[in-house]
């Protein structure tokens, strides 16, 4: 079945090592769009959820993939005048069904025009969290099946069928989120250990050169940075790669 396909499709790409939360996003969005009966564009929509100064809280996009440019653009036009399905969705976090925008235009006056204009008449929007690993972390995920044509979709069908992606959708990019973290904190050890072994060695040369401590290598070590408003680290790089560069022109 169509969605048991998609499901894996869209699943798998939480797996894909080299896969970043943009490109993750880029190809749900084209994967639906092929995908699913009556689609012809797709938009999958990561918000954050913020407090303005007034203590009152709203979503703001932290990313987006449209599987087309003019979906793209009445998703912007949806997020500037604050109207629209997928602006509703997340706001509301409740399903959003559009049978025919311009059967209701009322509903959102500010946006059916350009609506009609990207080619988005029928549509069915699904929120889903995007559960983060600390207080205050969770963000959610918007997955919207749009159409150019109105009533482009059996509701009874896509509609627990939709928000099934969408769960997938949201545990996929929490995987790709995760794996990202956990670069970002190896890097960040790989750097700490490098700057680490800079100080040790920069260290032993002061040591060496003076006939101190290791407390006192490091004191001087700190003051030269203090002087020249530099980085320990860095300092210590510079005085490593000096005397590297001094023992090879000897050698």
């Amino acid at each position: 079945m169509w969605i048991e396909r998609l499901a894996r499709d869209i699943g798998a790409l939480g797996q894909a090592e080299n896969t970043t939360l943009e490109r993750a996003i880029d190809q749900m969005s084209r994967a639906a769009a092929i995908g699913v009966p009556g689609c012809s564009a797709a938009l999958v929509v990561v918000w954050s959820e913020v407090e303005g100064p007034d203590g009152s809280a709203r979503h703001v996009v932290t990313d987006y993939g449209a599987s087309h440019d003019d979906l793209s653009l009445a998703f912007e036009h949806q997020y500037t005048t604050d109207q629209g399905p997928t602006v509703e969705a997340v706001r509301e976090m409740t399903r959003v069904s559009v049978g025919d925008v311009l059967r209701e235009p009322h509903r959102w006056p500010r946006y059916t025009s350009m609506a009609v204009q990207c080619g988005d008449r029928s549509s069915l929007t699904l929120p889903s969290l995007l559960l983060g690993d600390g207080a205050g972390d969770d963000r959610v995920v918007t997955f919207g099946v749009h159409s150019g044509r109105a009533d482009a979709f059996d509701e009874r069908v896509v509609a627990p069928l939709t928000a099934l992606l969408a769960e997938h959708a949201a545990a996929a990019l929490h995987a790709v989120g995760r794996r990202a973290d956990v670069a970002r904190e190896t890097a960040h050890m790989r750097r700490a250990m490098s700057a680490r072994t800079f100080i040790d060695q920069a260290k032993g040369i002061i040591m060496h050169a003076r006939g101190c401590d290791a407390d006192t290598a490091f004191a001087a070590l700190r003051e030269v940075a203090q002087r020249n408003r530099k980085r320990v680290v860095d300092v210590a790089r510079d005085l490593v790669m000096e005397n590297t560069a001094g023992d090879e022109s000897r050698a």
